[in-house]
């Protein structure tokens, strides 16, 4: 599945939410909501802000409102503890500024906070939801304070531009090649290829085969049934050998063997308002305050 916006669901009126996960990995994605990821136990490679970041034990990472992010633990026993909150909390406080980086140098008590906020909501005893406010604002001015700040970044009109392209190659893949793409985005072609490998963290050509072999994956396990002819010209493969070769790249099989449930296990992202959950099945939730 092409990664796109997840709209996370709040339990409570109060917008915070804690949980603990094992072995979490799950697709390139985006929300208007904060999170922090600390790791209790194990490694994990969390893609944000335009780089990877590999954090161990004890290791702290807040994903910004808006930034896209993947994660993949090295080890099934992985654990993490994750508070995610809406960014209406901290927006009247901490005005165009920015922590320079997404992974942090300094040390927070997370576990002490994450007990804390989970145990509140949980309960929910009188007046919990500003307790919960609290604790968040409280622990985000600790980091704030303590980590480096940078003048926060609005969007450019380059970035709409490729949020566009992004989803206008989702519709029409089969019309698209490099060439359209630059020409899309109005810019070099050089500028257009680093660009582009920055924001995804893939190249161009890779993302549009990615997209072409979702789509097919679809098509093929879809009630109307095409020849594989059909779909590999519906996709935009050109050939039935090109669609042959890049299907069983990507997914190991043919695109006759293909099993019925079969989901592309890779970390693209595609921006859109449409909601997701990019969580793969065997992340575990561990606990919860809910």
């Amino acid at each position: 599945m092409i990664a796109k916006r997840e709209i996370w669901k709040y339990p409570d009126k109060v917008k915070v939410w804690v949980g603990k996960y094992r072995n979490s990995h799950n697709l390139l994605h985006w929300h208007h909501d904060c999170e922090l990821v600390y790791v209790e136990n194990g490694i994990i490679d969390i893609f944000c802000d335009k780089r990877m970041h590999t954090l161990t034990r004890g290791e702290l990472l807040y994903i910004d409102s808006g930034q896209v992010h993947y994660m993949q633990a090295h080890d099934p026993e992985t654990v993490l503890i994750t508070i995610i909150f809406n960014y209406s909390i901290l927006r009247p406080y901490i005005g165009n500024l920015r922590l320079a980086s997404p992974k942090l140098k300094g040390s927070y008590p997370i576990p002490q906070f994450y007990r804390e906020i989970r145990d509140l909501l949980f309960h929910k005893p009188p007046f919990f939801e500003v307790e919960a406010v609290g604790k968040i604002i409280s622990l985000m001015a600790s980091i704030f304070r303590g980590e480096e700040l940078v003048p926060h970044e609005t969007a450019d009109k380059t970035t709409e531009r490729f949020i566009a392209l992004l989803e206008d190659i989702s519709d029409k893949c089969d019309q698209y090649n490099f060439e359209k793409g630059v020409s899309f985005m109005n810019v070099s072609a050089a500028y257009f290829s680093r660009y582009f490998k920055e924001s995804t963290g893939i190249s161009f050509s890779a993302y549009l085969n990615y997209v072409r072999t979702e789509k097919a994956i679809a098509l093929i396990n879809g009630e109307n049934k095409f020849t594989m002819t059909e779909i590999a010209d519906k996709c935009g493969f050109g050939t039935i050998r090109n669609f042959n070769r890049i299907f069983r790249n990507l997914t190991g099989c043919s695109p006759s063997s293909i099993p019925k449930d079969y989901v592309l296990n890779s970390s693209f992202v595609y921006p859109s308002d449409s909601a997701f959950v990019p969580t793969f099945h065997d992340c575990e939730l561990l606990e919860s305050g809910e």
